[in-house]
């Protein structure tokens, strides 16, 4: 069928309507012109594959990446870097007035290279014959991949590496393999996922360590972790060599072992922590969801206290080395919102830095939190839908969104990240 496409989708398709039913098809840009197969169809709306593009925007380019289109990892990359950031914005904003959110400020975008600026990659394991790549887009099946622009070249140099040097010590065990880097060193901490119940994971391991000193000399460290058969996370299991790296970022080093998170956009780490943290300065500030401490340890420089609330054992004890000095709380976020709900007598801190995961804040997190009346609120969400569905109860217990920043940590990807800034009415 011919379609005419209206807009961008959060998810990467671009939005047609075909007799009333919203139509999606990935790859097309807004104002296009084109033809389309229906794969599947529901009551309100049709999933399609793009056949061909009748009228192209004048916004399309030629994707750089050879894997472009098989691979799922990347969607816009048909797209110049100028239609990817108005795309984005234009889908915030609307998420956002969906919500009902009736003050929206300008969306202010910060942006840097859109290649080469993933600092960590996982990779999944194709057994027969052995090779690395990236899931095939709407797929459970490997894609082995040659090349990857939007990874730090360094990382992909250790990719081709394990390939070719390593197959014979992962084909029989390893399921997927994440390589992490800090680019300002070039050392890379390699962690392999192995399903639960392999047999002999260190001995393997340690056969692995000594093929990749040859192979990799800027190997840093070497872990093996097996997978859970349902949900959770990954168990650590063993690891070779270093159990972390120090990676510096906004003037300082911070320790990120094995099985913790940390920013994905090196190019942006400096401006984002000075986007999240130099607005407000004070006696007492929390940092919820602290990860290592990439907030905090800026916070701590702007606040006398500092309180950074993580889960993660891992993190937690990267948190210890990263935060000398200040208040360390081994809680989940809405543990600790609980907690202090029923102690009155505790401080009201300044200001309140949060970085949720893609699920956000949810109902009870978010209704402690406005008890709370902290006076500032700064709000890191990488989900457009959970972020304005948080805001919109925030807002109704008396703040105002003062200041809205796009981030794209994720350029080529549908993802994005924002940086909400919210304070008392």
């Amino acid at each position: 069928m011919k379609l005419q496409i209206e807009k961008a989708f959060y998810g990467g398709a671009g939005l047609a309507r075909h007799e009333g039913k919203a139509v999606f098809v990935p790859f097309t840009l807004p104002g296009e012109s084109v033809e389309a197969e229906i794969q599947r169809s529901k009551p309100s709306y049709a999933e399609a594959q793009l056949t061909q593009i009748l009228t192209p925007s004048p916004h399309r380019t030629q994707p750089p990446c050879p894997h472009y289109g098989a691979c799922g990892g990347c969607h816009y990359q048909h797209a110049t870097y100028e239609e990817q950031l108005r795309i984005k914005a234009a889908i915030l904003r609307e998420s956002l007035q969906r919500a009902r959110i009736a003050e929206i400020p300008a969306i202010e975008t910060i942006y840097a290279e859109p290649f080469g600026y993933r600092n960590r990659i996982r990779l999944h394991v194709q057994q027969t014959p052995f090779a690395l790549g990236y899931l095939r887009s709407n797929s459970h099946t490997v894609l082995p991949i040659s090349e990857c622009p939007i990874a730090a070249p360094s990382l992909f140099q250790a990719a081709q590496s394990l390939q070719g040097a390593c197959a014979s010590q992962l084909a029989d065990w390893a399921r997927e393999v994440e390589l992490f880097t800090d680019p300002s060193t070039g050392q890379i901490l390699i962690s392999i996922y192995a399903p639960a119940g392999t047999k002999a994971i260190r001995r393997k391991l340690n056969h692995l360590w000594r093929a990749l000193q040859s192979a990799l000399p800027n190997a840093a460290g070497c872990a093996a972790f097996t997978l859970p058969k349902g949900k959770g996370f990954p168990t650590l299991v063993a690891h070779e060599g270093a159990d972390h790296l120090t990676y510096t970022a906004a003037g300082h080093p911070y320790r990120v072992s094995f099985g913790s998170f940390f920013q994905t956009n090196h190019f942006l780490l400096n401006r984002m922590v000075a986007g999240v943290c130099n607005q407000h300065t004070g006696n007492l500030a929390w940092d919820l969801y602290a990860g290592v401490g990439l907030f905090a340890r800026q916070l701590a420089k702007c606040f006398s206290h500092v309180v950074a609330v993580e889960a993660a054992p891992a993190s937690v004890t990267d948190l210890h080395t990263n935060l000398p000095g200040q208040h360390i709380s081994a809680k989940t976020t809405l543990q600790f919102l609980r907690d202090a709900a029923h102690n009155p007598a505790s401080d009201i801190p300044d200001s309140i830095v949060l970085d949720p995961p893609r699920a956000g804040l949810g109902t009870e997190s978010t209704k402690l939190l406005a008890n709370i009346h902290a006076p500032h609120v700064t709000y890191v969400s990488c989900d457009p839908a959970t972020l304005s569905r948080d805001l919109s109860s925030l807002l109704e217990s008396g703040y105002r969104l003062r200041k809205l920043q796009l981030i794209d940590l994720f350029p080529q990807t549908f993802h994005l990240e924002t940086i909400a800034h919210l304070s008392l009415a």
